[in-house]
């Protein structure tokens, strides 16, 4: 068995890091960028799909571009935040199988499938969207993910020329402004949501 995290890792992991809703002026650069695919890409998929394809808006411009996407409150806290990734997944990821995953033909699972490939895209890049978020926190960032926005209006605007990814989710990125963290929300003991067969 591997050596357990301290507790200050958990602590900023999981127990004390928060939904940002602001963030401080601290930067996040394209390195910072790097620095979070560099983890997420050890994360497990089905199969090592990767089906994840994270479009990473830095710039102002392209951040109020992803904001005009989103609803309510969603799109100021684009534009005022440091940085924002769009999750999207990659419903041909099958192509990319003969290198990711060599020791078998792993593609012919997924050719004339679509409905497959739709469902196990959605559920691997879901993941790695969440490896995404643990990566960031334990690299001193904080995140934002978000679900209130029109994906039909942002997948033609940012995928038009590659129509076979579809976007999941955004979350922003920076170093979070505790002033704009909400009263954490229940979360019940393991008897709640959990048994034991």
């Amino acid at each position: 068995m591997h050596e357990k995290l301290g507790d200050a890792a958990l602590d900023r992991i999981f127990r004390e890091a928060r939904t940002a809703n602001g963030y401080t002026d601290a930067p996040f650069t394209e390195a910072d960028a790097h620095a979070i695919w560099e983890l997420v890409k050890f994360g497990p998929t089905s199969a090592n799909q990767l089906p994840a394809r994270f479009i990473w808006c830095l710039s102002q411009e392209s951040r109020d571009r992803l904001a005009a996407h989103a609803s309510g409150t969603n799109a100021p806290k684009i534009k005022a935040a440091p940085a924002a990734v769009i999750v999207a997944m990659d419903e041909n990821f099958h192509e990319h199988l003969p290198e990711l995953f060599p020791h078998t033909d792993a593609k012919s699972w997924f050719e004339g499938n679509l409905a497959l490939r739709q469902a196990s895209a959605m559920r691997n890049a879901t993941l790695q969207g969440a490896y995404l978020i643990i990566a960031a926190r334990a690299l001193g960032f904080d995140v934002g993910p978000m679900s209130g926005f029109n994906n039909a209006a942002l997948d033609a605007d940012f995928f038009a020329d590659t129509p076979q990814i579809k976007s999941n989710f955004i979350a922003t990125l920076g170093v979070g402004d505790p002033a704009t963290i909400f009263p954490r929300s229940p979360r019940p003991p393991f008897a709640r949501f959990n048994s034991i067969a």
